[in-house]
């Protein structure tokens, strides 16, 4: 019988709430203590999710607690050092996006991972996000043909003005790298995941708002190894339609040679024959709750069932490291104004996995 894997939680902004629903509502995982350096936040979360272990110092919890695994919700300034720290004590990490500040610290963690034996688990959920595994479910059939290209609009229309995303996430606005880094990583992960490896990138990154410190706008285009290509438009400041702009972010379309399969700002799917003018729905369950569609839940459960059952697990800091490279081959084409190949970062895809 599988066990009750526990969970220890630190950090308690605004995206926790998603984190810690989650754990509470796995079958399998019991999230035992939280810990955060505001204790009147820390009581509020620890209430609202009947969380008995509360911490703040960090160490403590872990040291108290010895929980199965730690899951890290806090800013990446902190990834690193909570990280050794977990490590130290022998405790497996989920640890949120973006993975640390740079590819240079996320491949030392990968390294430590595989040298401790001890894995890390970046919680990237968009792939989890129900709408993209319906699509994987219908390009996998083959049901677009040959694929021609897969396009995203990203436009949550949240950043304009001096009051630009202070309500949830204010540290936001003092990211020097802010849109690719923290935002259209996701759909790198995403593009990887429905279509394949990508094989190089060019670029072009604005900072529309001038409150912030980093880019919020730019063009990125995806070379595939199948030959397929994609195209990342991105503008925070710009919206879409949407009872919920939150809900996907944008808009995909994906062409092929036997047609196009479009996601609208509903989660609605359509596809359309190739020489056909009507499109129809695509119809699939998913449960409307907590962050794009149940996502952190359904990421969670993922992780669950590796712990407990051996199941294949998505996303180690390794396998992660193929989206950093190709974010920090989308920020040195901007810079030099050329198209990158990805070959130019070798060390990181020859690295072994991890068993």
């Amino acid at each position: 019988m599988s066990k009750s894997i526990r969970v220890a939680a630190v950090g308690i902004g605004y995206f926790s709430q998603f984190h810690l629903q989650g754990w509470s509502d796995i079958e399998g995982a019991e999230l035992i203590a939280l810990s955060s350096r505001d204790p009147a936040a820390l009581n509020a979360a620890a209430d609202s999710y009947q969380v008995a272990g509360r911490y703040t110092d960090f160490k403590t919890m872990l040291d108290q607690e010895k929980p199965d695994l730690l899951d890290i919700i806090t800013p990446p300034v902190t990834h690193v050092p909570f990280i050794k720290a977990a490590f130290e004590r022998g405790i497996p990490v989920v640890c949120q996006k973006p993975f640390t500040t740079s590819l240079k610290e996320a491949n030392e963690m990968a390294d430590l991972s595989e040298q401790t034996g001890l894995p890390i688990i970046v919680h990237e959920n968009f792939r989890f996000q129900p709408w993209y595994k319906e699509i994987k479910i219908h390009l996998d059939a083959g049901e677009l043909g040959d694929l021609y290209q897969i396009t995203f609009r990203l436009r949550p229309g949240d950043g304009q003005g001096p009051e630009a995303y202070m309500d949830r996430q204010p540290y936001f606005q003092q990211m020097e790298r802010f849109l690719v880094h923290e935002t259209a990583i996701h759909q790198i992960d995403v593009f990887r995941y429905l279509v394949g490896d990508i094989e190089g990138v060019t670029a072009r990154l604005a900072r529309v708002n001038p409150v912030i410190a980093g880019e919020d706008a730019g063009l990125m285009i995806f070379e595939f190894k199948n030959g397929c290509r994609g195209l990342f438009d991105g503008n925070r400041l710009s919206d879409h339609v949407a009872t919920n702009r939150r809900l996907t972010m944008g808009e995909v379309i994906i062409e092929g040679s036997k047609g196009v399969m479009r996601l609208d700002g509903d989660a609605r799917l359509f596809r359309r024959a190739h020489g056909q003018n009507d499109e129809h729905q695509i119809k699939f369950d998913w449960r409307d709750r907590g962050f794009g569609g149940d996502c952190v839940y359904l990421f969670e459960k993922h992780v669950i069932e590796h712990l407990n059952d051996g199941a294949p697990l998505m996303n180690t800091a390794r396998e992660y490291l193929k989206n950093l490279t190709i974010e920090e081959a989308v920020y040195q084409s901007h810079a030099e104004g050329r198209h990158v190949p990805i070959r130019a970062f070798p060390a990181i895809f020859e690295s072994p996995e991890m068993p």
